[in-house]
């Protein structure tokens, strides 16, 4: 609380088949035509465009949305959700965790973790970012455009992101090898807490341990903390409240809830403080009640399935009609919900945050 429907037609992204023997083809050597480079990101921006009316036109679309998201965690942009999304459902499996082919020396990608790709398998594809040093050129025309470029120590353009292009990974079913477990917050978690146990979550209890990282990630913000009885103060009715005011900036959660609603309702009130829901920094957008109630409920979703906690998505945020139709409100909420989500894993635990795409291009791109 806080004071592309269907699936699109045409070509599929292109089909890399890497070989054992060598490595990795050079990808220039896969490259399409001009022509078949257009039809394919024509139907990318299709699809897009036509998941993201879906999401707009119907409320329950947007909770089918965050469930399947939270299966990856929040590890990709909204684009790269939805392009995962179009080749797999055109391929009809469930995909479970992406990473590349990985380069020579081993020290990236599948080859990492002592797995291959098996022969024959066809690449899925993300954005990944193209990262180079522009010209004074590009800088200069940049600028006059009024975007802001980047500057080294000594007045140079800085090296990068300067586009995007589509580049190959692979899901763990499509690899032989060692074992390999899903990385994840919520094994991070179970092995500081309970030495490598991971015990199933019994019914009203919090298992996750991250309950007072929460807190102190609340605190860390500048806002006082509080357990409070129902009714007390500000908190009125509901199970959580943040505050922001003259000489007042407080989160209170009700005192009486289980120990796992209180995590999720802590999550929530953090979420709307990294929304700056309560600020006015984001002057300009559409911030109505239903808008951040959504953004605050599917962060906390996300966060909660990710960290292992079973938490079920509130319908009420979701059936005010928050979207009404608008394609571009919908766009900007999801892109929201992905990178606050992302931001609090990976504050709840730097060393199994979410990948970053690496400067060579071998790790997992992340638009």
């Amino acid at each position: 609380m806080c004071l592309r429907a269907g699936w699109g037609h045409g070509p599929s992204p292109p089909a890399a088949t890497w070989r054992r023997k060598d490595g990795p083809k050079d990808m220039a050597k896969n490259q399409k035509s001009a022509q078949e480079r257009e039809e394919l990101l024509d139907n990318i921006k299709a699809d897009f465009d036509a998941r993201l009316a879906k999401l707009a036109a119907d409320p329950d679309e947007w909770v089918t949305f965050i469930e399947t998201v939270a299966r990856f965690g929040a590890q990709y942009t909204l684009h790269n959700q939805f392009l995962l999304l179009m080749q797999a459902e055109e391929r009809q499996m469930n995909p479970t965790f992406f990473l590349p082919f990985g380069n020579r020396q081993a020290t990236s990608g599948w080859r990492k973790h002592g797995r291959s790709v098996r022969k024959g398998e066809k690449a899925f594809y993300v954005w990944a970012p193209i990262k180079r040093r522009p010209s004074e050129e590009e800088a200069a025309r940049w600028e006059a455009e009024g975007r802001k470029v980047a500057r080294d120590e000594r007045g140079r353009p800085a090296i990068q992101v300067v586009g995007f292009r589509l580049s190959p990974t692979f899901d763990l079913s499509q690899t032989d090898g060692d074992p390999f477990e899903v990385p994840s917050v919520r094994q991070a978690r179970h092995i500081k807490v309970s030495g490598g146990l991971l015990p199933q979550l019994l019914e009203g209890d919090d298992l996750t341990g991250a309950y007072d990282d929460i807190v102190k990630l609340i605190k860390d913000a500048g806002y006082a903390f509080d357990l409070a009885a129902p009714g007390t103060g500000y908190l009125g009715s509901a199970n959580g409240v943040t505050v922001t005011g003259p000489g007042v900036r407080q989160v209170l959660v009700r005192d009486d809830v289980s120990a796992a609603q209180r995590t999720k309702t802590t999550l929530h009130e953090l979420a709307h403080i990294r929304c700056e829901h309560t600020t006015g920094v984001r002057l300009g957008e559409n911030l109505h009640r239903g808008r951040k109630e959504t953004e605050a409920e599917s962060i906390a979703h996300l966060v909660c399935r990710a960290l292992g906690l079973d938490s079920r998505a509130y319908t009420d945020a979701y059936v005010l009609g928050w979207a009404n139709g608008d394609m571009d409100l919908v766009k900007e909420c999801a892109q929201t919900v992905l990178r606050v989500a992302k931001a609090i894993l990976a504050d709840l635990n730097p060393a199994v945050g979410p990948a970053e795409p690496a400067d060579d291009g071998d790790t997992l791109a992340d638009q």
